[in-house]
């Protein structure tokens, strides 16, 4: 499936990621994503449905399920399996792109690892890595896959003040496909704890034109607001929204809905391995269609 994912963004994500105790890290529900892994031996699961459309089509996951690992200290390991659906709108200003029938579908899985560079100190950002690998699973001829292994090359920042948190960065997405382009990417999130089951962020997201296939055939910059919701009887277990409209370049939408849980062994549980523990870990990007 076509992803979301601009350049603008370079130098200002830079700057203002290195202002900005600790919170939960981003990632989904938001298309900005972040630098910290998942802690060492814990886990984080999700079932989760997104979209993301523009005049041209209207792309959506659906049934969509994403794992997490906290494999090694510093390092999680991830996974995404995605069914969705690519409804072309067939308009005719736009052709020959956005033409075709609706098809369902799996779309192309992700695999990828979380690498934290530099910790979080009290005048230094946490800087990290989160390559991704997009695997063609998709049908490409029925546009639910780009028919080729793809790639994203990103640098997140992440700087916390006390219940606010600001996060960002940029990245590449190298497609070598006809058809679409390599493209640049970046985001800048805001996002500020309201009460122990409650957080709430805004973003700005931008992305470079991704080529005359997908239906980002232009750059578009988004403006996002969601959230998390952490249910009373299980802190762990999470409800996760965000909605997004472009304000510049090429009319997009993008929005976002998902359950998340997290479980683990925290070091006072090594002696009983039965033990789960009650952490309130870090989630990492959906990868969703970005």
């Amino acid at each position: 499936m076509r992803r979301i994912s601009h350049p603008a963004f370079l130098v200002t994500i830079a700057l203002l990621a290195c202002f900005a105790t600790r919170l939960r890290a981003q990632g989904p529900p938001y298309q900005t994503d972040d630098p910290v892994p998942v802690d060492f031996q814990h886990y984080e699961f999700y079932i989760f449905g997104a979209a993301d459309g523009t005049p041209v089509e209207m792309d959506s996951l659906g049934p969509a399920f994403e794992f997490n690992w906290g494999a090694i200290p510093r390092v999680q390991l991830h996974a995404v399996l995605p069914f969705g659906v690519a409804a072309p709108l067939n308009r005719p200003v736009y052709l020959p792109s956005g033409t075709g029938p609706t098809e369902f579908g799996l779309l192309d899985m992700e695999i990828g690892a979380k690498i934290a560079i530099i910790k979080e100190s009290k005048h230094v950002p946490q800087i990290g890595t989160f390559t991704m690998v997009e695997l063609p699973a998709g049908n490409a001829d029925k546009g639910l896959g780009v028919g080729t292994t793809w790639y994203k090359i990103p640098l997140w920042m992440q700087k916390n003040f006390g219940k606010w948190l600001v996060d960002g960065g940029a990245g590449e997405t190298i497609i070598p496909q006809t058809g679409f382009h390599n493209f640049p990417y970046g985001g800048f999130l805001v996002k500020r704890q309201l009460s122990e089951r409650l957080e709430l962020g805004v973003e700005a997201f931008s992305h470079g034109a991704e080529g005359p296939a997908p239906p980002q055939i232009e750059a578009s910059t988004m403006i996002d607001a969601g959230g998390y919701y952490h249910f009373k009887r299980n802190p762990n277990q999470q409800l996760l929204f965000c909605y997004g409209h472009s304000v510049a370049g090429q009319t997009e939408n993008y929005a976002y809905l998902g359950l998340y849980w997290t479980w683990g062994k925290d070091k006072k549980d090594n002696q009983n391995p039965q033990n789960g523990s009650a952490f309130l870990g870090d989630a990492n990007h959906p990868s969703t269609l970005r």
